[in-house]
């Protein structure tokens, strides 16, 4: 394996720099598969590790780039071979162990999965980390039988990665969705992925009372902080949220009131370290219930070196959908 290029951060004297250098594979961490990285993407974590905003990255120096996809070149797992095309998201890659912003990689075998015969390699990156994610959210919701007829459902964040890819799938499987954004404009985009009605993300940014006017059957949520809040407060009885963000808090600033008198659920969704069988189940579900056209619509492909310019504009709410970064 020659020498190949990756991009890398590093610490002097708490100051963080990014930049792009040469390395070796025997530079690369410990695990038991090692992969030629055809395609990437970049999140809204990978945008917090390059600029530095949050203490993303535990570890240095460090590749990031949480997602990735390419061709096995070396396995000590008997169930893995050479040659198969297979994705990583997540597990740590760009916080503790090197990640997706190079040529190769090496990981562990329990982080691997096939990619699905009908996703190519740009359309599994595609969905990466955040379609992954919202696959989970919806299993969440499916989890807890909350099916189309019991209502609409709400997804926040809706023009982003793990919104785009969550509006697509829910409409797939017959849900009402209501998109939640703060770029209005983007309202027909949102209704071609499947959403039936569009809400200003400040109708749900501000404080909330303990209970409001029942709107939805449940939720999707990326955000945290006030906006999470206020869609639980409007929840129906008996209803779901998923959250797996904190784009605008932390903070969670809501009263026990929608779980003790309406019963409303909250389910927390950790899509970093998730057990190898339901990575597979969240991928064999993402492979029947996601419209392949609609990842396409809501893809767009730049190469590897655009990525610290991209890193900015994924923080500011200017990426609309995915982003596939080719490695090659």
């Amino acid at each position: 394996m020659d020498p190949f290029k990756a991009l890398w951060i590093s610490q002097n004297e708490d100051k963080q720099t990014v930049a792009w250098r040469e390395i070796k594979e025997q530079d690369l961490m410990p695990g038991d598969v090692t992969i030629r990285v055809s395609h990437s993407t970049i999140n809204y974590k990978d945008g917090l590790a390059i600029t530095g905003n949050a203490p993303v990255v535990r570890s240095y120096p460090m590749i990031p780039g949480i997602d990735l996809v390419g061709e096995v070149v070396k396995s000590e797992n008997e169930n893995i071979k050479p040659g198969e095309n297979v994705i990583v998201t997540g597990c740590g890659m760009g916080e503790d162990h090197f990640g997706g912003y190079a040529e190769y990689a090496r990981v562990k075998s329990e982080w691997v999965v096939p990619v699905p015969e009908v996703f190519s390699s740009s359309q599994a990156i595609a969905i990466g980390t955040a379609g992954f994610t919202a696959m989970l959210c919806v299993m969440a919701l499916q989890d807890h039988d909350l099916a189309p007829d019991n209502g609409p459902i709400v997804v926040t964040g809706a023009s982003g990665g793990v919104g785009s890819v969550a509006v697509a799938l829910l409409a797939k499987l017959g849900y009402d969705v209501i998109a939640a954004t703060g770029r209005t404009q983007e309202k027909d985009y949102l209704m071609s992925l499947g959403a039936k009605e569009l809400i200003d993300r400040n109708d749900l940014s501000g404080q909330c009372k303990p209970l409001a006017k029942e709107r939805w059957a449940g939720g999707i949520d990326v955000a945290g902080s006030h906006i999470l809040a206020n869609v639980i407060a409007h929840t129906q009885a008996d209803g779901v949220v998923a959250a797996c963000g904190l784009a605008q808090g932390l903070d969670l600033p809501v009263t026990v009131a929608p779980f003790i008198l309406r019963g409303v659920t909250l389910c927390g969704v950790n899509s970093v370290e998730v057990p190898r069988k339901k990575r597979l189940r969240a991928w064999q579900s993402l492979a029947q219930d996601l419209d392949i056209a609609k990842i396409d619509a809501m893809t767009t492909t730049y190469p590897l070196s655009d990525v610290i310019d991209i890193a900015p504009k994924i923080l500011q709410g200017q990426v609309r959908g995915r982003v596939v970064l080719n490695v090659t």
